[in-house]
């Protein structure tokens, strides 16, 4: 049994079958050239004359079939994917569904000089680019980035940049970093003026053998 957050689902109420077919069909057609909020008015005059129960959408509800339907009482499936409305997934950050435990894949945005830009995720919250640069050894973010994290600058370390080896620059603390799954906490990163794009460095994937593939970057924890 699956279960879908997004799961719309009909009940019939009344013995009014052909009715609730006929507008249900109606309804289907009018989705491909209506906008949502024409609708509207469409599903609230479906409810009050057919006697039918919209489900909360935001529940999660054990089904035997995938996507959006109503079952009539004779047992006959309707689709009603052309009526529901499903999250979109935003492609430049996407992540691709692997079954492999230990295995994440971020998307790549962007590269930049040639070194990939992928988004992380700090405090399970603010999401950010940073290029991944298997050859820097500590992960730095911008002045920007660190005021609005709120990561005070608490002492002064070394790293390693794109251009530049054995930096020095204040270092602050972040509670969480996140890459596609990946995941390290009570993080110490480096604050770096100059730099306008952060950087995930040795620090944050010394634990992974690090993939830079053609439009995501992998990690694989080492076992």
């Amino acid at each position: 049994m699956k279960t879908s957050p997004s799961l719309v689902r009909l009940y019939p109420l009344s013995a009014f079958a052909t009715v609730r077919l006929y507008y249900l069909k109606v309804l289907a057609e009018q989705a491909q050239r209506q906008s949502l909020s024409r609708l509207i008015p469409l599903f609230s005059i479906l409810l009050s004359t057919t006697g039918l129960i919209l489900t909360d959408p935001l529940g999660a509800l054990a089904q035997e079939y995938p996507g959006c339907f109503m079952k009539t009482k004779t047992g006959q499936m309707l689709s009603l994917n052309q009526v529901c409305i499903f999250p979109q997934t935003d492609a430049k950050t996407a992540i691709s569904p692997l079954a492999t435990p230990g295995i994440y894949q971020a998307k790549i945005i962007r590269r930049d000089g040639g070194i990939p830009v992928i988004q992380v995720i700090f405090n399970n919250l603010q999401p950010f680019e940073m290029m991944v640069d298997t050859g820097a050894s500590g992960t730095v973010i911008t002045p920007m980035m660190a005021e609005l994290l709120g990561a005070i600058p608490a002492g002064r370390g070394k790293a390693d940049t794109p251009s530049q080896k054995g930096v020095e620059f204040d270092l602050g603390a972040i509670q969480k970093l996140e890459v596609a799954g990946a995941v390290k906490n009570n993080f110490i990163v480096a604050i770096a003026p100059t730099l306008d794009v952060g950087l995930l460095g040795q620090d944050f994937f010394g634990e992974y053998d690090v993939t830079i593939k053609a439009d995501v970057v992998e990690f694989r924890a080492r076992q």
